[in-house]
């Protein structure tokens, strides 16, 4: 593996019976940065995650986590990795408290649990058995098992489902701050504001296979169109503010309007089909 990537997929292939849930999939996600996978239900995410998880094992391809084969090298990968529970996995009968100290007593160096639980606004509910939480409240709790051990990779499967506005921007404030000291984090997610707000590269993914790749500004393009025409006129790149206010002014003396197309036009335009 190259020494700048944490993971790493390689013509990955996997098929259940008739259906090929992975065809040739290449993917890597780097330290210090957020890297979204989007995709409709049925797009191959869950299988690609649970490859890279060590929870499937590819059918071909070359897998690598830090370096190392989740599936060979599990025991090594484990206390280095952190995987967000879905909400079905929690033990109901613990409390929200008692089990992230649990969890956190299988690390060398986890998180202080008191501020990560104060982080995640888990403190009144520390005594709360998981089946009367929330499922706002559960979500935060998975987050923080996820996050308790220190991982160098963590896989956030819909980090703020079910969260108010204010709790969301909570979440994505921690996410930044855990990408800030340098650990890769991995995350999928049906809001894309979300995604625009806190990926780094974004994978696109439909029926097994990756559709496109890049930065939010990469996929993105600038589009112009004529407000009562049928044709249009696309610009791509990068444009500074004050390029796109000029831009704007020249469209608006030949009666044209100018609108950036978002990450969600882009991936219905690939996909045919709407992430909800």
């Amino acid at each position: 593996m190259h020494s700048s990537l944490s993971v790493e997929l390689t013509d990955v292939r996997r098929r259940f019976g008739h259906t090929q849930a992975l065809a040739g999939v290449d993917f890597t996600a780097r330290p210090g940065r957020v890297t979204a996978v989007l995709g409709p239900n049925g797009a191959g995410k869950t299988t690609m995650l649970e490859i890279c998880e060590g929870l499937q094992r590819a059918d071909s391809g070359t897998v690598q986590v830090l370096g190392l084969d989740p599936i060979r090298d599990a025991a090594q990968l484990r206390p280095r990795v952190g995987v967000m529970i879905q909400d079905g996995g929690l033990p109901t009968a613990a409390r929200a408290g008692e089990l992230l100290r649990h969890v956190s007593r299988m690390y060398a160096q986890p998180e202080n649990v008191a501020e990560l639980s104060e982080q995640l606004q888990l403190t009144a509910f520390a005594k709360t058995q998981v089946r009367h939480l929330s499922g706002g409240m559960r979500q935060r709790l998975a987050m923080g098992i996820a996050l308790v051990g220190r991982p160098d990779v963590v896989f956030l499967d819909e980090p703020s489902a079910g969260l108010d506005p204010a709790a969301r921007r909570d979440v994505w404030e921690i996410i930044d701050g855990v990408r800030a000291r340098g650990t890769t984090i991995i995350l999928t997610s049906h809001l894309m504001d979300e995604v625009e707000h806190l990926a780094d590269e974004v994978y696109i993914m439909d029926s097994g296979r990756i559709l496109a790749q890049g930065s939010v500004a990469d996929l993105v393009s600038l589009e112009t169109a004529p407000s009562a025409a049928t044709t249009s006129v696309k610009v791509s790149g990068t444009l500074a503010n004050k390029d796109f206010l000029e831009l704007q002014e020249w469209a608006e003396r030949r009666g044209l309007t100018v609108s950036r197309r978002s990450l969600e036009d882009v991936f219905l335009d690939l996909t045919g089909r709407t992430l909800q």
